[in-house]
């Protein structure tokens, strides 16, 4: 795990610690000091903390204009012990929102497994995004870990979506096809 770094091209567009409006401006990291663990395996520094014990994030993009914020995850989710939604909410997901951020894609390929609890965050979340004609997106959660968000209900809350080749977009063309796609499911 501690091989597996946040994406990082498209780093000369955004970088979250240099972002005024992100929660996780002024952070620094270390290229060498591995001090975070999921389980009991390192991850790479360039992680960010929120407040989970086994769930980290990196912002790869925040557009304010365009209102969509793009976030990376790894580790594992889980509601049951540790309330990783409402930390997930309360620390970053309602601070991009007071800035205008109203679209979420939230990258889930390398978040190991999900454990459920209470639905209320995720329904908060669901009745703020539509009163705001926004919407939130799992991207590339695997197949196993998808099982439980569904087999809990979760995706009628938060939509699943798989795209194989994410990186190969940048990241207002990877925001523009998900949101079309949601836009002709509404359609």
């Amino acid at each position: 795990m501690h091989d597996i770094e946040p994406f990082y091209n498209w780093r000369h567009i955004y970088i979250s610690e240099q972002d005024e409006r992100s929660p996780f401006f002024g952070r620094t990291y270390s290229e060498f000091e591995f001090s975070q663990t999921v389980y009991n395996y390192y991850i790479h520094p360039q992680w960010d903390e929120f407040g989970s014990r086994t769930l980290f994030m990196k912002v790869i993009m925040a557009d304010y204009e365009e209102q969509y914020a793009i976030i990376e995850l790894i580790g594992e989710w889980n509601d049951a012990i540790e309330n990783d939604i409402m930390e997930l909410k309360r620390e970053v997901i309602d601070e991009f929102s007071n800035f205008g951020i109203r679209k979420f894609v939230l990258i889930a390929e390398n978040v190991l497994n999900f454990h459920s609890s209470d639905k209320e965050y995720y329904q908060e979340w669901y009745e703020e995004s539509i009163d705001n004609e926004g919407w939130a997106v799992i991207l590339n959660m695997p197949e196993a870990t998808q099982y439980d968000f569904k087999k809990a209900k979760l995706n009628r809350y938060i939509e699943l979506m798989e795209i194989g080749n994410w990186r190969t977009y940048r990241p207002f063309h990877l925001f523009k096809k998900i949101d079309e796609t949601l836009s002709k499911r509404l359609d």
